[in-house]
């Protein structure tokens, strides 16, 4: 039989003898007979024990924490130099009986030191125990909350302490990930409360790579549904994922579950690994405690687009044409005059002239300074048997652009009460409203302001404040060049995104010990948030002249029920635990939309100011669930050797009935080799780890059957089925996953080292191919496909100064680097589209690399023999017209320019300690990977970009035989378009033979080829036509725009001071000087940040990686501090 079957057997048998495990185990520790031994006609008392050996006394106590006298459940409790022994219970109680009043009690627990106790003749035995320090990393919260100690585990799970979240405020709690953690890329789109992505050990999926948030058991909805598009507006706006609605303050630790060995408990949303998020509760043996903390962040933009400013707006370099956009018209800065749009009426009724001067500060002056303020209020406290924690946070934000803003209250609380002795009741409940007067646009040309500052080097922006042409306020903005470009103040005060969402979520959990060694939960846990929108779109906007008016509603609501059962046995050199349980999920979400363009009266936004047949209604609903069972063994050997084992199924209702059913299995092994070889001191740890795990992958729902969707078509109510074929036999997506390595920690935590290498094959995949247009149907849904993952993953620091004469020195560092394969996909269908755009996309091919980004092929000579190998095509035919290069038609003729993954990851950190003061800061770096920034695409078709300036070859300078003989001196350098770089003669430079006494005349080096197959060439000599350099942008390849997109963030730094307890009544107070997320180094060097290449598309429910699109906000240095106490 294969290994794998054996392991799905051996596991199915785990979910089938559950029931069976645990009550034999109970009677075979009671002294009654094992099934099947002859019945002894007596009840089993146990005097015959009592016969053999001496009474033994019984031991009772209650094991406390030294830091704030709780009580530590699962200590365990050993009769020392016997296997004797057993683990407290919630409350910290423990009951065991030794036979010798000599005995020795040993207690030992994760990241507390080892305490020997002798009994000497007392009945109670209370024991108080003190943190260990070096050993507090090595404990985890890993699937379903168990708390494990990483040295058991045969896999790789990154932990974040709450400390580090929190020690500089930040209003998404992911962005406090990047670079801590290997292997996790995180990328936010734009500004304060747009879209994050994170995607851990690459993105293994054609489709959502995003992984599962659970906080407190409760499974969050971090949805992509995130982004509106007003339809026909261009009014794109990014409302932020909704995972960021989690409150820092509140979080404890943070544990990152890479695999699906780490992840395969939670099912199929974990397909892309988990993040299992503790947060903070009370504390018993404390009175009441107040916190509080405040900060503040201020914000100011540094680093702008490289523009050049030194060409009015027009086309030709003689001409002053402020509807073009452009910067291609007459040179400023140069004492000329022209007529401009808001020059001064003269005495003669006529407009006058004014001197044309460059505003190179128009960015600078439009933004303003961001401001987020954060205070935090939490009340904790305990009695003889409850706990409590009620916090406060209320979160403010004024946006770099004017009239922007984002506001989040929330409300939690943690509570605990002790029913009985063995009974435990808590819960956790959280509210959040998060709302926003106006998000902007900041992903798209049209409705985006910072593109709109940019649209003229020649006016001042603050011209422009007063919104309104004079007397046509509500009605006709005021701009430089009405129907061509919007007034950046307009769109920012009067196109406004108001959203405002409320979200409850929480659990409510019982535990049970039932018996000694044996423990259950029932927990119920739900999530729902309700989220409106509203988007007033004013008259005159360029897109839309009589304006609109949009209503959106998004709702979703889940809930998870679900339980566990767990039995510990000691035997021996044994330690076993079993657990089995499941869970029921039940999710329904729902949206609507009302609205419409053309108001009639302006200024006026209510639905009934909307002409009837304007009128846009729609709305959609879905259901789904899964009902899943699994079972889990641990398996320690003497605390040396170690295994796992997992099984679970699942029954998904988006899933044919047939194949809606699948069972995923896994296995991790780990062996502490320093402890098995007794190594000496120095090597404080050496531990090797393997493991093996499939996990499973459903759909989202009504991808079965054919279902209605509905629209307007006028005044009609259409339906319609939609252009997707659906598909009644898809299966599951499988991902099965290998991964080895090793971990070691030398010198009592002075050094510390982990590697491991992944291997993981995701089969199945659920995506939709293109149809032939005969058949009626665009795509349709298919299973199809394989991707394979491989990488490497390390990590190295330590602490070498550990509190000598008050200093600490902790330093980490991780790599990670990560490829993903496709190696099959459907038949007839070569390659996979991620997306497109302009003659550019993301498109994967069998046998290639997940993330190449391809563009428009063009034309060169292919004969190796000719002298003219290499060189550029000229699209000419001898007689005239405009000459460019010649594109190759067809997605066949594409050329790979770059791939969007990085080559390799590195993060760091470094903390330092002088007593009361600290220092923290964190790098990011990422090396290597390509992005396509259309903002330069756009930027350079409308000549704006000092880089083309610099990049020209200044034909003027040379006489045509001495430019034809230095083009062909280096073709690799003037003549051949490669590195993103498409060579042009001339431009706005005297005596090119251009247009103008000033003379913008410019060419494409290259040949063009006859009727009869020959070659001309064209490299400025005779024959050589000239053309304006604005009509000189090679549009259609998009190599040109592709950059390297490697870069080195300081995530954050640091300084930390603790003050001197003042008052009895103020304690704990500390204050800290932060800034965050600066750009140190960019490969890129054109003012654009390669971590924004992450689009959020609602076409696509996601991201599209690779491309920057009109994400033109500047680079910002924030300041901020923090001040914490406690009373």
């Amino acid at each position: 039989m294969r290994p794998k079957a054996t392991l799905k057997m051996a596991a199915r048998c785990m979910l089938a003898a559950l029931c069976l495990s645990v009550p034999a185990a109970d009677a075979l520790a009671a002294g009654a007979p094992a099934a099947g031994a002859p019945a002894t006609g007596a009840p089993a008392t146990g005097n015959g024990l009592k016969a053999l050996f001496p009474a033994a006394d019984r031991i009772k106590g209650k094991v406390t924490s030294a830091v704030d006298g709780t009580a530590i459940p699962g200590v365990n409790v050993l009769v020392k130099g016997t296997q004797v022994g057993t683990t407290t219970d919630a409350e910290g109680g423990f009951s065991l009986d030794v036979d010798s009043k000599n005995a020795v009690l040993v207690f030992s627990y994760i990241g507390f030191n080892t305490t020997e106790v002798p009994v000497g003749g007392k009945s109670v035995v209370d024991v108080v125990l003190s943190e260990n320090v070096a050993t507090l990393q090595e404990a985890v919260v890993t699937a379903l909350g168990i708390k494990r100690d990483t040295r058991s585990l045969g896999y790789n799970v990154g932990k974040i302490e709450g400390r580090d979240v929190a020690n500089v405020a930040n209003e998404n709690v992911l962005t406090s990930l990047s670079g801590r953690v290997s292997g996790v890329s995180i990328n936010q789109t734009s500004g304060v409360g747009s879209s994050i992505s994170i995607v851990i050990r690459g993105a293994a999926s054609l489709k959502n790579n995003q992984p599962l948030f659970v906080v407190d058991g409760v499974p969050l909805a971090n949805s992509l549904a995130n982004v509106s598009d007003t339809k026909g507006s261009g009014n794109k706006v990014d409302y932020g994922n909704a995972i960021s609605d989690i409150n820092p303050d509140d979080i404890e630790s943070m544990s990152v579950l890479k695999g699906p060995s780490a992840a395969a408990l939670y099912g199929s949303r974990a397909g892309n690994g988990v993040i299992l998020i503790t947060t903070k509760s009370g504390k018993k043996g404390k009175g009441l405690g107040v916190s509080f903390s405040t900060s503040n962040v201020f914000e100011k933009p540094y680093r702008f687009l490289d523009l050049h400013y030194k060409y009015a707006n027009g086309e030709r370099p003689f001409q002053m044409d402020e509807s073009s956009a452009y910067w291609g018209g007459l040179p400023l800065d140069a004492g000329l005059k022209e007529v401009q749009w808001n020059s001064p009426i003269g005495a003669d009724g006529k407009p006058v002239p004014t001197e044309l001067k460059s505003h190179k500060d128009n960015m600078k002056n439009f933004l303003q300074t961001g401001i987020t303020s954060t205070n935090n209020l939490t009340v904790s406290g305990s009695t003889d048997k409850a706990t409590y924690r009620v916090s406060y946070n209320n979160m403010s934000n004024r946006g770099l652009i004017p009239n922007s803003d984002l506001y989040r209250n929330s409300l939690s609380s943690a509570l605990t009460f002790d029913m009985a002795k063995n009974v435990k009741l808590s819960t956790n409940l959280n509210f959040v409203r998060s709302n926003s007067n106006s998000r902007p646009q900041t992903s798209e040309r049209d409705g985006n302001p910072l593109q709109a500052v940019y649209y003229s080097p020649s006016y001042d922006v603050r011209d422009l404040k007063g919104v309104w042409k004079p007397g046509r306020e509500e009605i006709e903005q005021l701009t430089v060049a009405p129907g061509e470009t919007d007034n950046p103040y307009f769109l920012a005060k009067h196109l406004t995104n108001a959203y405002v969402r409320d979200r409850l979520y929480g659990n409510l959990k019982l535990d049970w010990t039932i018996a000694p060694g044996l423990t259950a939960f029932v927990r119920y846990a739900h999530d729902m948030y309700d989220e409106d929108r509203e988007t007033k779109i004013p008259w005159s906007y360029k897109s839309m002249a009589k304006g609109g008016y949009y209503l959106e509603n998004v709702g979703r609501n889940e809930g998870n029920a679900d339980f566990l059962v767990t039995k510990t046995i000691k035997a021996g050199d044994f330690d076993i635990s079993i657990s089995g349980g499941g869970n029921i999920m039940r999710q329904k979400g729902n949206s609507s939309n009302l609205g419409g363009r053309d108001l009639s009266v302006p200024g006026l936004y209510n639905i009934s100011n909307i002409p009837v047949a304007n009128r846009v209604v729609g709305n959609g609903s879905y259901k789904k669930a899964i009902y899943s069972l699994y079972a889990l063994g641990s398996f320690g050997f003497k605390n040396q050797l170690y295994l796992d084992l997992t099984a679970r199924n699942d029954w998904s209702s988006t899933l044919p009935a047939a194949n809606r059913s699948y069972f995923y299995p896994s296995a991790s092994l780990s062996w502490l080799a320093s402890t098995t070889f007794n190594m000496p001191s120095s090597i404080s740890m050496l531990k090797f780890r393997g493991g093996w795990a499939q996990v499973g992958n459903d759909t989202d729902p009504y991808q079965l059957y054919p279902n209605l969707g509905t629209g307007n078509w006028g005044n009609l109510v259409t339906a319609n089925l939609g252009g997707t074929l659906l598909n009644p036999t898809l299966l599951p997506e499988i991902a099965t996953s290998t991964e080895g390595g090793v971990d070691l920690n030398m010198f009592n935590n002075r050094l510390r080292f982990d590697l491991t290498y992944y291997d993981r094959a995701n089969t199945n995949q659920i995506f939709t191919v293109p149809m032939a247009p005969s058949t009626g149907w665009e795509n349709k849904n298919i299973n199809a496909g394989k991707l394979v993952s491989r990488g490497w993953e390390i990590g190295i620091g330590g602490t070498p100064v550990s509190n000598l004469n008050g200093w600490t020195l902790d330093v980490n560092a991780n790599f990670s680097r990560n490829r993903v394969t496709v190696k099959e996909l459907a038949p007839n269908f070569p390659y996979f589209e991620q997306w497109s755009e302009n003659g550019a996309g993301a498109y994967t091919y069998v046998g290639e690399q997940i993330g190449n980004i391809y563009s428009r092929g063009f034309a060169t000579v292919t004969d190796p023999n000719s002298p003219y190998y290499r060189w550029p095509i000229i699209a000419y035919d001898g007689e005239g017209g405009d000459m460019d290069w010649q594109s190759l038609g067809g997605r066949d003729n594409n050329v790979k320019v770059g791939n969007y993954n990085p080559d390799f990851m590195v993060g760091g950190q470094v903390n330092l300690s002088y007593k009361r003061f600290s220092l923290g800061l964190s790098l990011d770096w990422r090396q290597g990977g390509e992005f396509m920034s259309f903002t330069y695409r756009y930027g350079e078709s409308d000549w704006k970009s000092q880089r083309q300036i610099d990049k020209l070859i200044p034909g003027s300078l040379y006489s045509p035989d001495q430019l034809v003989a230095l083009l062909k001196s280096d073709p690799e350098k003037y003549i051949i378009p490669q590195n993103g770089n498409f060579p042009r003669v001339g431009g706005h430079t005297a005596a090119t033979g251009g247009f103008g006494a000033d003379g913008d005349g410019a060419f494409i080096p290259g040949v063009w080829e006859d009727e009869e197959g020959n070659y001309h060439e064209w490299l400025g000599g005779a024959g050589t036509k000239y053309m304006p350099i604005t009509a000189m942008y090679p549009w259609s390849f998009n190599q040109q725009v592709t950059f390297d997109a490697s870069f080195v963030k300081l995530r954050e730094i640091t300084f930390t001071y603790k003050i001197p307890t003042l008052f009895n009544s103020v304690r704990n107070a500390s204050l800290s000087l932060y800034t965050r997320n600066i750009m140190l180094w960019n490969a890129a060097k054109i003012g654009i940040d390669p971590e924004r290449a992450f689009w959020a598309d609602p076409s696509k429910g996601g991201f599209r990686q690779g491309i920057e699109r009109q994400n033109v906000m500047p680079w910002t240095i924030p300041f901020g501090f923090k001040l914490n106490f406690d009373f």
